[in-house]
């Protein structure tokens, strides 16, 4: 009875968001996060992806998200195809338009480097996962279709600059910036 109880209770606990099973934990680095909140990206009125956010606590703001301990994760889910050249640079543009210049600069060797994944993918269909992990002991590795896409990126200034793309002042989507924040 207490196996069934403790099933039943999991089952409801993970949320389905346009067809996608979001679950209320994830683990990266061997640490257990919770789910911060998940939404939908909206591009006018096409769906794109299920966004979902987890973390060790809970989280606000994009400054809460940076100064959080331990590990956390953005995970993508497509709801239609895209063309990964033109996502990546989708990526740029979110990350210009939330940082300085000078930090810019900074990040520079870090856009590249994800530019080349996003161009080695050449697309993503309905149901492809990217997901962004990081790991303070690792650094942050991006994940697509379920492969390791390089070399964990070590720079904390990188993965600022990456995490304003949903959480800066400029947000691709409003809506999904709630969402992911709870």
């Amino acid at each position: 009875l207490a196996a069934c109880l403790s099933l039943g209770a999991s089952a409801f606990a993970a949320l389905d968001i346009a067809g996608v099973r979001i679950e209320d934990t994830a683990t990266v680095g061997g640490v257990k996060l919770q789910l911060n909140g998940a939404g939908i990206r909206y591009k006018g009125p096409f769906k794109v992806y299920v966004g979902d956010l987890y973390t060790t606590q809970k989280v606000k703001s994009l400054d809460e998200l940076i100064a959080a301990p331990g590990p956390k994760r953005l995970t993508m889910t497509f709801l239609r195809e895209i063309d990964s050249a033109a996502f990546g640079k989708l990526l740029t543009r979110g990350i210009e338009d939330n940082i300085s210049k000078a930090e810019m600069s900074k990040v520079v060797p870090g856009m590249i480097k994800m530019g080349d994944i996003f161009a080695a993918n050449k697309s993503f269909v309905a149901g492809d996962v990217c997901a962004l992990e990081w790991d303070p002991a690792k650094g942050l590795s991006i994940w697509a279709k379920g492969k390791l896409q390089a070399e964990p990126f070590k720079d904390p200034a990188f993965f600022r600059a990456l995490m304003s793309i949903w959480f800066g002042h400029t947000p691709a989507d409003w809506k999904l910036k709630d969402q992911m924040l709870g």
